[in-house]
């Protein structure tokens, strides 16, 4: 099934996208657009979600379009039923993959890649609802995200050696040690072992650890803040984030300069000013 709304359905071309139009349907998992919030929602609840070839196809090049579309400022991504996502489809994924040649394979492990760096090199918020089990590739998407909102019942577990591979599977070994620390990640990475909620949150996994029942609300409420923000702030910190990963003090110190330097000029900047000094609370506009 697929959902869209007006958002997801604005595919005419602008000068930052020339001849390309936005893409009007996705297949593979359901897609709407509620004013500035776009959801994406893995629909196959019997299964635990898993991800397919296709799925992680629509997934890189819906995240890669979506600062196109006017309007949107974060993203959801959620799972129906009991869980998040229980990683690729055991037949559809692995029992094609042992059939592969070199070529194939590594065309797979590229595009599961690009769905990761598609996630954070995207400058619009990305939070995961999580209820259940986040495994193998679901457990990495999560960890993509910017931020993970988890019910009590929510479990991580990064499976890939469990299947005979290698745990540094879509850039986890990048991503995990800088979130839990290299301890923790190795031990998660390298024996696949599955972690409750309360764990993963004492390991500094969670953003948000909530009550099920409380999960639409928190998500929502996150949401929310988000999109009522300064965008080209938030947009402008997860570049930074993202990027000085890599960096020494010094090149990321004269980044931050020239970013701030530039945020600066902008309209934003400057009704924060205004509001200070009418006492009242800024109306962001993302300029």
């Amino acid at each position: 099934m697929t959902r869209s709304g007006p958002a997801a359905r604005s595919g005419a071309a602008t000068r930052f996208r020339a001849s390309a139009p936005l893409t009007t349907e996705w297949k593979h998992f359901d897609f709407a657009v509620d004013g500035p919030v776009a959801t994406v929602t893995f629909n196959r609840p019997e299964k635990l979600n898993p991800l397919t070839f296709e799925s992680y196809a629509d997934l890189r090049d819906l995240v890669t379009e979506l600062p196109h579309h006017d309007g949107v400022k974060v993203l959801v991504i959620q799972g129906q039923g009991r869980g998040f996502c229980g990683g690729g489809d055991v037949n559809e994924i692995i029992g094609e993959l042992i059939t592969m040649k070199a070529g194939e394979l590594m065309k797979f492990t590229k595009m599961t890649g690009d769905v990761i760096r598609a996630m954070r090199e995207c400058p619009i918020p990305i939070i995961v609802r999580i209820q259940g089990i986040a495994a193998g590739a679901g457990s990495v998407i999560a960890l993509a995200a910017d931020f993970r909102v988890v019910g009590r019942s929510g479990r991580f577990a990064f499976l890939f050696t469990r299947v005979g591979l290698s745990g540094g599977d879509m850039g986890a070994a990048y991503l995990l040690p800088r979130v839990v620390g290299l301890g923790r990640a190795t031990s998660l990475l390298m024996l696949g072992d599955t972690i409750d909620a309360e764990t993963a949150d004492r390991y500094g996994l969670v953003s948000h650890l909530v009550d099920d029942d409380e999960l639409d609300s928190a998500v929502a409420a996150l949401a929310g803040r988000l999109a009522a923000g300064p965008s080209l702030a938030y947009a402008q910190t997860k570049s930074l984030l993202t990027r000085e990963l890599d960096m020494p003090l010094s090149a990321s110190v004269e980044l931050d300069a020239m970013t701030q330097a530039l945020l600066m000029t902008t309209e934003d900047h400057a009704e924060f000013h205004a509001a200070f000094t009418a006492g009242r609370a800024p109306d962001w506009k993302g300029r």
